[in-house]
């Protein structure tokens, strides 16, 4: 699957979180398209990224609840109405669009009667509409609330999210998750030196046997439920 990422940030190498962001994008197969460092915006260019892509997320920093300027003027540009969805051959649809948003606020704050009194969802809701008229599948969106307060292992919680999100196939269920940590601890596992990988390998049995035991646990259930019916 590819995943094309474009990002929009005025100011993105001194951005601690996007550049956190961009190591982890590098682990998956994706590719970082940032629009402010364009010389000018091809628009013919630009849609064929987005033809090519499977999955596409825009990423930006949550500016009076929309993208930075940058993104808006991208998508006036690029994203025109015949491109979209005018001419009848919706170029986009089916394909998978997704929200990467980062907020200096905490996510209790995005919610009916706190501080922010709106919904990270209803923000988001213009470029969603977007995608709806492209007939895309939209992913829900995720969110990176103050990532500098974050300590080591929420960070490190953070990258693999991150990590799924780019690349884990929808929806989020258990068999997915399963399926793409199975596939990261094989690709782990083989570039391991000699000496590792003796370690590795039972690090991959034992997830591998914990996987079976959580399918037979679901058939079990499903037989309960079944039966129940």
């Amino acid at each position: 699957m590819k995943t094309l990422i474009i990002v929009s940030h005025p100011e993105i190498d001194n951005s601690q979180t996007q550049q956190f962001l961009k190591k982890g994008s590098e682990e998956v197969d994706t590719t970082w398209h940032h629009i402010e460092s364009l010389d000018k915006i091809d628009v013919l260019a630009e849609q064929k990224l987005l033809k090519n892509a499977d999955r596409i997320i825009f990423q930006f920093p949550l500016y009076w609840y929309a993208a930075p300027f940058g993104l808006k003027k991208w998508e006036d540009e690029v994203l025109t109405r015949n491109f979209i969805y005018g001419d009848g051959t919706y170029p986009l649809k089916d394909k998978e669009f997704g929200l990467v948003v980062t907020t200096g606020m905490p996510l209790k704050d995005f919610q009916h009667g706190a501080k922010e009194n709106i919904t990270l969802d209803e923000a988001m809701a213009p470029y969603r509409a977007i995608a709806h008229l492209g007939k895309m599948k939209i992913l829900t969106v995720f969110s990176v609330p103050q990532f500098w307060y974050m300590d080591e292992d929420r960070q490190m919680q953070l990258l693999i999210d991150y990590e799924r999100y780019l690349s884990q196939k929808m929806p989020d269920s258990l068999l997915n998750r399963e399926e793409w940590f199975n596939d990261r601890l094989n690709k782990f596992v083989s570039k391991l030196d000699d000496g590792d990988k003796f370690t590795g390998n039972l690090i991959l049995d034992t997830f591998t046997n914990n996987k079976e035991d959580l399918s037979q646990l679901n058939d079990t259930l499903k037989m309960i439920k079944n039966g129940e019916e």
